[in-house]
């Protein structure tokens, strides 16, 4: 798994943890019953606050996809099957949107805005 921030995003780090994560679930690369590193540990390598971390997590428990259980740590839940089929949905849309020459920031209002 390889996860990344960008300090200087105008996204807060949190935000960009979680999509992180939600990317890694879409590839694949995070199944179901796999465990994320310890918050301790990913704000230790990410030389971030581990608070930040646990925002993080806690967002992504809120979505459902992940499981936080004291001891056990951050699970990835079935969710995760969910994101695979709508990983398969995402290069029909972003064909269409490249056809009509929309920059990834009009999709992105367009998503928003039907959301």
């Amino acid at each position: 798994m390889l996860i990344r921030v960008d300090p200087g995003s105008p996204v807060p780090l949190f935000e960009q943890l979680a999509a992180a994560v939600r990317g890694e679930v879409l590839r694949g690369a995070l199944t179901p019953g796999e465990r994320l590193p310890s918050a301790r540990d990913l704000a230790a390598t990410l030389e971030i606050n581990v608070h930040t971390v646990l925002h993080a997590y806690q967002l992504l428990r809120d979505e459902g996809l992940v499981d936080l259980r004291r001891g056990r740590g951050a699970v990835v839940t079935d969710r995760a099957h969910e994101y695979a089929d709508f990983a398969g949905a995402l290069p029909a849309l972003v064909a269409v949107a490249k056809r009509l020459n929309l920059s990834p920031a009009a999709l992105a209002a367009l998503i928003r805005e039907a959301y």
